[in-house]
């Protein structure tokens, strides 16, 4: 959230209001406000909020979450008795469904709810959020706000992931293998790419690099694997304090640096890894820098600067799926150009395909390059 947050304004029982706006993905406040309760029925619930008109709650807590189940429902309904087209092309195929996808949030990011200024909630059988508040947007400041209740179950969901976990088969066995993502941070659900470091020969023990570090996984996996010392850097205050935490509770804080870089730390080392974002293509919130790399701009940074970060003999490590081929992001040898043109040559390469429920969905819109989708680990060097 910056400083200068935006107000949110209505009318109620005469009186005109305005609280503070809070949105994750950075969404103007609606300019149209109805009061709701329980007795708005779905169907003009999504009339409203498809035609922009945003709902703030004022009705049961419980029953708010079932209306917006029940718009959800409508955002996905497909037409009845739609006249058979033929099938788009990949790269169509994907620009209609993030459309798709960004309608549905607009949609849906239209039910709110008032927050009091320790994040309670004065609505009936509404549940205590405010440690997952306080984890997703930090110390309650004492000031109310209002935001999407979409938002407010993403603060929920996270914080019960960060409670649990996700084990990561490579860090060792349980319970000494759990890794908690915090709110904004890309959790490391999809690991198979963790297989792939936690098995390629290693050039030194010395010193590693862990370039865009997130979560902390691939430097807690370099760690395990006996590299001495690791400096793993990100740009995101959230990453790096979900970073710290992790290596914090797997006993590696000595072993890892984190530190505050825009892709590099100075200095060399032997070994440089880099797992950036898979698709070039613009994120509609900062969780989604994680998936979405605009212009390929930290995979090109990555290529352009790591044979100057390399120590003599040293191998750069790229992690990266050939989604975006797939789908017509990436031109087919566009990757091999970018590592030539950066002084790059190709050590070796390791695929391994991906076990995530959507990899062999047939109903999943962008099904026919998930299936021929591997990741890939890049064993790099100066040419």
């Amino acid at each position: 959230m910056s400083d200068a947050q935006p107000l949110l304004h209505w009318q109620e029982q005469g009186l005109e209001r305005s609280v503070r706006w809070r949105s994750e993905a950075g969404l103007a406040p609606p300019r149209r406000v109805q009061l709701a309760d329980d007795t708005l029925n779905a169907d003009t619930a999504y009339k409203l909020a498809c035609e922009g008109t945003a709902l703030l709650w004022r009705g049961d807590f419980h029953n708010a979450r079932q209306l917006l189940q029940a718009l959800a429902r409508r955002a996905e309904r497909k037409p009845r008795k739609a006249a058979p087209v033929q099938a788009p092309a990949p790269d169509q195929a994907f620009h209609l469904h993030r459309q798709a996808q960004g309608q549905r949030a607009r949609v849906l990011a239209m039910v709110l709810v008032e927050l009091e200024g320790d994040y309670g909630i004065a609505l009936r059988r509404a549940p205590d959020l405010r440690q997952a508040c306080s984890e997703g947007w930090g110390p309650a400041d004492g000031q109310p706000c209002v935001a999407s209740l979409r938002e407010l179950l993403g603060l929920v969901g996270a914080h019960e992931w960060r409670k649990k976990g996700v084990e990561i088969a490579a860090l060792g066995t349980a319970p000494a293998n759990r890794i908690h993502a915090h709110y904004g941070v890309f959790s490391p659900v999809r690991g198979e790419y963790l297989d792939l470091i936690a098995k390629a020969p290693l050039p030194s023990t010395e010193l590693a690099f862990d370039i865009g570090t997130g979560t902390g996984v691939i430097a807690a996996v370099l760690a395990r694997r006996g590299v001495r010392r690791t400096v793993a850097t990100d740009q995101d205050p959230r990453a790096l304090a979900c970073a710290r935490e992790n290596l914090q509770r797997l006993g590696l804080q000595d072993k890892v640096e984190v530190l505050q870089a825009d892709l590099f730390p100075t200095g060399q080392a032997p070994l440089v890894v880099c797992n950036p974002p898979w698709l070039p293509a613009r994120p509609s919130s900062p969780i989604e820098h994680a998936v979405y790399d605009e212009d390929s701009r930290m995979l090109r940074g990555f290529l352009q600067g790591l044979a100057a970060h390399l120590a003599p003999g040293g191998e750069g490590w790229l992690i990266l799926s050939d989604l975006a081929e797939h789908l017509g992001l990436r031109a087919p040898g566009e990757l091999a150009a970018l590592i030539a043109g950066a002084g790059l040559k190709v050590l070796g390469r390791s695929d391994i395909r991906p076990r995530h429920p959507k990899a062999s969905d047939p109903g999943d819109p962008l099904a026919a390059a998930r299936t021929r989708e591997r990741t890939s680990l890049w064993r790099l060097a100066a040419a």
